[in-house]
C-alpha cells in the first residue's frame, strides 16, 4: 500500500499535464492541418466553380 501513493502523485500529474496541452491551437497550426484535406476537396470537386457556387449560396443565405 505504501507504493501506490508515488503512483497516484504522478498519474495526477500527467493527468494535469495532458489538459494543459488540450488547449487552444495557434491559428497557422490550425490552418496547416486543415490545408492538404482543403487541397483534396478542392481537386474532387471541381475546383474554383464549386468554391465559388457555394459562397455565393452562403452570402445569399446570410442576406449579402
Amino acid at each position: 500500500m505504501a507504493l501506490t501513493a508515488p503512483r497516484t502523485l504522478i498519474r495526477t500529474q500527467e493527468r494535469t499535464a495532458i489538459r494543459r496541452r488540450t488547449g487552444r491551437r495557434h491559428p497557422l497550426v490550425a490552418t496547416l492541418m486543415v490545408l492538404p484535406l482543403a487541397v483534396l476537396l478542392f481537386f474532387v470537386f471541381d475546383g474554383w466553380e464549386t468554391v465559388a457556387t457555394q459562397a455565393s449560396s452562403v452570402g445569399v443565405m446570410l442576406g449579402r
